[in-house]
C-alpha cells in the first residue's frame, strides 16, 4: 500500500510518500509545494492544484490522509489553510484517490502514541519509523510523513473492522 500525507498550507503545503509492506513502512518521497506572496490568492492555488496532480501521477498513492481543519485563534491562517485544504480534497476525488481526514490530536497519538506530543517528538517519531537519519525538513514535510503514517495505520485498521464485521 502506498499512502500520501499531505499538510495544508497555502504558503508551504507540506507532503509525504510511504509504502507498506506488511508493518514495514518506508519513506519514498517528502517535500514542500512553496507559494510566494509575490502571487495572487487565485494564482497559489493553481500552483497547488498543478504540484498535487503531478505528486498524484507521479506517485500513484492508494490513499491520501489531510488534517482536518480546526479552528484557529487567527482567523486568516484558518481561511487560506481552509482554501489549500479545499484544493487538496477536490484533487483527491478527481483523481480517484480515497481521502481519509484526521485531526492533529489523532495523527499525534497514533504515530507517538501521546495525542500532546510536541511538534519535535513526532518528527522524531516519524524519522524512527521511517529509518530516516537526517532531520526532516521542513516541519511540513514531517507533518506530511506523519499524516502518511497515520493513514496506513488507519486504512488497517478499518481493513480488519471489515473483514471481522463479514
Amino acid at each position: 500500500m502506498r499512502a500520501m500525507g499531505i499538510d495544508p498550507g497555502t504558503a508551504i503545503c507540506g507532503f509525504g510518500v510511504i509504502d507498506a509492506n506488511g508493518s514495514r513502512l518506508k519513506p519514498v518521497t517528502y517535500g514542500t509545494i512553496q507559494t510566494t506572496p509575490d502571487h495572487t490568492d487565485a494564482e497559489r492555488l493553481v500552483m497547488i492544484f498543478d504540484g498535487l496532480n503531478e505528486l498524484y501521477r507521479k506517485y500513484k498513492p492508494d490513499v491520501i490522509g489531510v488534517e482536518q481543519l480546526f479552528f484557529n485563534r487567527n482567523v486568516t491562517t484558518a481561511i487560506t489553510v481552509g482554501q489549500a485544504r479545499g484544493i487538496i480534497l477536490l484533487t483527491a476525488q478527481q483523481a480517484g484517490i480515497p481521502i481519509l481526514e484526521f485531526s492533529p490530536l489523532q495523527v499525534k497519538q497514533g504515530v507517538t502514541g501521546y495525542g500532546r506530543a510536541t511538534k519535535d517528538q513526532v518528527i522524531d517519531m516519524t524519522m524512527r519509523l521511517l529509518g530516516i537519519r537526517q532531520k526532516i525538513k521542513p516541519d511540513d514535510a514531517a507533518d506530511g510523513l506523519a499524516m502518511a503514517i497515520y493513514a496506513i495505520y488507519s486504512s488497517h485498521s478499518m481493513s480488519l473492522k471489515r473483514k471481522v464485521q463479514l
